[in-house]
């Protein structure tokens, strides 16, 4: 009976995060891996491996994506308002707007999308968050997105694996579900030892390198987080061409 009350408890841990809240409520952490899935294949290391064919990382070996998306008629005046708009009915952290400056016609936009992709491993759990930098430049009659993630950002529970899991843990994680609740625990929380965060270069995992132990989990990594920027560059092409609600035209 205890050997299928640890089994139950880890079950429910690993379902935790997948329905975690996005700050950033562009799509739901489920809803993208389901697009991954369907855009990149459901083998995360042949995706990841794929992908990295085509991606440059930059002078900071960040992630970052460029996009000029045209808005021909549309003034520079108009595709400001428009796109604070869309930051603002978009991402729910009230501090997700940076910089906002008319004149320079730039808008600069930061917010956390937590547990992008969960890993359990066979000793511990890994759950990374991302928390991408979205810079808009502004023109007469077209934008250009810069879209950059510096870092990984992750949960690390050491004996959280599935070996970890079948040892005597259930009071560790009777203790700490809730900090599995929203994908990352309190700030300096030292409430247990095995649990601590890390950051990890993207440069220095798979599939930029071929020999990494956190591998799966970075490969995954990797393809939700470029799934989430196309994402963005979409719903920005369709705030752009189409508007946030379709009726934001001058006809009133």
């Amino acid at each position: 009976m205890k050997l299928l009350q640890k089994i139950a408890m880890l079950v429910m841990l690993a379902g935790v995060c997948t329905t975690a809240p996005v700050k950033a409520q562009i799509i739901k952490t489920a809803d993208l891996e389901k697009y991954a899935k369907e855009k990149y294949g459901d083998k995360w290391l042949d995706a990841a491996a794929n992908l990295a064919s085509g991606l440059t990382l930059d002078k900071n070996q960040s992630l970052t994506y460029q996009q000029v998306i045209e808005a021909p008629g549309k003034t520079k005046d108009q595709l400001y308002v428009q796109l604070n708009y869309w930051a603002t009915s978009t991402f729910k952290d009230k501090q997700a707007i940076t910089l906002n400056d008319k004149d320079a016609g730039c808008i600069i936009i930061s917010s956390t999308i937590d547990a992008i992709a969960d890993h359990t491993g066979t000793l511990n759990r890994y759950v990374v968050s991302i928390t991408p930098v979205i810079r808009i430049d502004i023109k007469e009659g077209r934008i250009r997105v810069t879209y950059t993630v510096p870092t990984y950002d992750i949960l690390k529970a050491e004996d959280a694996g599935w070996l970890g899991a079948m040892a005597d843990n259930t009071k560790y994680n009777n203790k700490n579900q809730n900090l599995y609740s929203d994908g990352k625990r309190l700030k300096e929380d030292k409430t247990d030892h095995r649990l601590y965060d890390e950051q990890w270069e993207i440069a220095k995992h798979y599939p930029f390198v071929e020999k990494d132990n956190k591998k799966r989990t970075s490969a995954k990594a990797l393809v939700m987080t470029h799934a989430y920027s196309n994402v963005v560059m979409d719903k920005l092409q369709e705030a752009v061409t189409h508007g946030i609600v379709g009726n934001e035209d001058d006809d009133w």
